[in-house]
């Protein structure tokens, strides 16, 4: 599936040395990435996308982490 290839490709990019647009970008790909393999999930019920999901919401919540900055 292309989905999940695009998945994939995203989990490979190289997070290091981006500015806070890229970051953004990132995170809005991430989710809109996460959102769609969601509506794939819901009917094939395969695991491996579940597992994909779950990757790239980890690389998301790293990237919004570093946006947010520390209190």
């Amino acid at each position: 599936m292309e989905l999940i290839d695009r998945a994939l490709e995203f989990e490979q990019r190289k997070m290091r040395s981006l500015s806070t647009s890229d970051r953004v970008k990132l995170s809005r790909e991430a989710k809109a990435l996460v959102l769609d393999l969601n509506e794939v999930y819901k009917v094939e019920k395969d695991e491996e996308i579940m597992d994909i999901m779950k990757r790239i919401t980890a690389i998301k919540r790293k990237i919004e982490k570093r946006l947010k900055g520390r209190p």
